[in-house]
């Protein structure tokens, strides 16, 4: 298809941009399922303000399992067993493939895996926006292409959004959806076009042509209310509108007709920008098979250390906290921590710490994973600490949670949300990268942090 100029630009602006929208799939069932593997390919509802064996709270989350009986996100969970009994409470004769599991929401180890994962978005992308903690924007013009691969079958840009995608599953055992596309909105509602574990790809020449049939409630910043208001005008599709008067747009609804006129018509001018620096950096290997050779484990953090303190130098970044984060099968997270007297830049330290933490505990438990993680960031040009004499001033158990790998590097603007088409919210501000959504996915546990 032939190249089209987009609302706004022009053949001198440059290559255009590659922006990927990560959604990670159903994200707290998928996180009970790596508690419980058992778990796999049976119906989960995660509850918010649920306690085993009751029927009070919310639904946080619904396996798309689930979702076949009818249970939604934000739903009761009274009105979810009746629609899909807890698998417990069956009597010697009832069905158990009509019946599913209920877990109660762990937000603490739910933040664990997404840190997994923001750290390989942050190793794939030099502009990472965290949108939730189960959702970012990539920004990886600079990282791949538009141009064709040798193959001639797809463009460079989706073996990138392959290659993300294979990471994130091999490294973390979660899925995630994919939309890669030359703006924000496009990327987003192509995320979601082919849910679940989807990845679909939109050429800059295509944006319109891909947007035009979507229902308009599907194009971000629309909510119900604005998608009724454009009902009554006549206006159900992108593709409407797109070929809608941007002046009775902009009449109706102000300057976000105008806006949305544009984002149907397949023009953003919106750049993804990061939430801020991070506040750590880690590396983590999984082992083929789950192994408690101390020498193969020493290795492994020996390569992570080394990984780790490279990254951190090249960021112009020192630390205060060293940390090593044991994975124990099935998915049992163990995390310990050093925390030093000041701020350091010091690939040796890094290494010493993390395998003594290592050899301290876990000599001889059988592991499936290590991680080695710096965390307490500065990038003030401050002098660097002393290391003579150097203290520590905590060992990162339970005494000092404030040093246990996991609970820096998330971005909690907003905690939930996933696998939905478009936002319920018609406020939303015209640069945020994204909203709350409809209760088909995964519902706000802010009040659960």
């Amino acid at each position: 298809m032939a190249e089209e100029t987009l609302p706004g630009t022009t053949a001198d602006d440059g290559p255009d941009s590659i922006v990927l929208h990560v959604d990670m799939d159903c994200f707290y069932a998928a996180c009970e399922r790596l508690h419980e593997p058992e778990l796999e390919g049976e119906p989960v509802v995660v509850g918010m303000g649920y306690e085993p064996g009751e029927g009070h709270g919310a639904v946080a989350t619904a396996s798309y399992e689930a979702r076949e009986f009818g249970v939604e996100s934000a739903q009761p969970i009274s009105t979810a067993l009746e629609r899909l009994p807890r698998i417990d409470d069956l009597g010697p004769d009832d069905d158990p493939t009509a019946a599913g599991h209920y877990r109660t929401v762990d937000l603490e180890f739910y933040k664990e895996v997404a840190a997994d994962v923001k750290a390989i978005l942050h190793d794939c992308a030099d502009v990472v926006r965290e949108v939730s903690i189960d959702e970012a924007y990539l920004d990886v013009t600079d990282r791949t292409g538009w141009d064709l691969a040798a193959s001639g079958d797809r463009t460079l840009a989706e073996g990138f959004a392959r290659y993300v995608k294979q990471r994130i599953a091999r490294e973390v055992g979660v899925a995630a959806s994919i939309g890669v596309a030359p703006n924000m909105s496009t990327a987003k509602i192509a995320s979601d076009f082919d849910k679940p574990d989807g990845l679909v790809v939109v050429r800059p020449g295509e944006v319109r042509s891909f947007l035009a049939p979507i229902p308009v409630e599907e194009v971000h910043g629309v909510g119900p209310v604005t998608a009724r208001k454009l009902g009554s005008l006549g206006i159900d599709t992108a593709g409407d509108l797109a070929e809608a008067d941007a002046s009775v747009l902009e009449a109706e609804f102000g300057s976000r007709g105008r806006e949305l006129h544009e984002r149907a018509r397949g023009y953003d001018d919106r750049t993804v920008t990061p939430t801020g620096r991070p506040k750590s950096l880690s590396r983590e290997s999984a082992f083929t098979e789950p192994t408690a050779d101390i020498e193969d484990k020493r290795e492994v953090v020996r390569a992570l250390a080394a990984d780790v303190a490279d990254r951190a130098n090249s960021r112009g970044a020192m630390y205060r906290t060293i940390g090593i984060k044991v994975v124990v099968p099935p998915f049992d997270i163990n995390t310990r921590a050093t925390s030093l007297s000041g701020p350091v830049d010091d690939p040796e330290l890094v290494e010493s710490v993390a395998l003594d933490l290592l050899d301290a505990e876990f000599e001889e438990t059988t592991v499936r994973k290590l991680g080695v993680r710096v965390s307490k960031l500065s990038f003030a040009d401050a002098d660097q600490s002393s290391l003579d004499g150097w203290e520590s001033t905590g060992s990162g158990g339970d005494d000092n949670p404030d040093d246990r790998i996991g609970d820096d590097g998330i971005s909690d603007d907003r905690i939930g949300d996933d696998d939905d088409a478009g936002d319920d919210g018609d406020d939303e501000p015209p640069n945020a990268g994204g909203g709350a959504r409809s209760h088909e996915g995964q519902s706000s546990l802010v009040e659960f942090d």
